[in-house]
């Protein structure tokens, strides 16, 4: 059984050193638990994928730079999630605002090469039925 995404969901990055929080608009105006679904086009860096902690991926410029400075030792930078297509693997038999709702199954990509997960299922996510 899957599970629809909600604001609030907790995301990771396999990149990322701490967990984040998924943020939905409110002008979805489709809720589950009170909260706002989620769907595919719910990709945007800092508005729905916020920061997650420190990036150690060396193909963010920021952190290649800093780890070129300490003697090719990974220094990891703060976290800028650098998105630029929607998730995959939405259900599309379930639009949300016209796209495919977001399941915790999706995953969306970085241009910095990590892969953003949803983890969490503590009441961010409403069952399928």
């Amino acid at each position: 059984m899957s599970n629809y995404v909600v604001n609030n969901a907790t995301l990771e990055c396999f990149f990322g050193t701490a967990p984040s929080f998924f943020g939905v608009t409110p002008e979805k105006q489709v809720f589950a638990c009170g909260q706002p679904m989620a769907n595919t086009m719910d990709f945007k860096p800092t508005i729905n994928i916020r920061p997650f902690g420190l990036c150690r991926s060396l193909l963010n410029p920021v952190v290649a730079a800093a780890t070129a400075a300490n003697f090719g030792i990974l220094t990891p930078m703060p976290c800028v999630p650098n998105t630029i297509t929607p998730w995959i693997n939405g259900k599309n038999n379930v639009t949300i605002k016209g796209f495919p709702a977001l399941m915790k199954e999706a995953k969306l990509n970085c241009v910095w090469q990590g892969i953003i997960s949803v983890i969490d299922e503590n009441n961010k996510t409403v069952k399928e039925k």
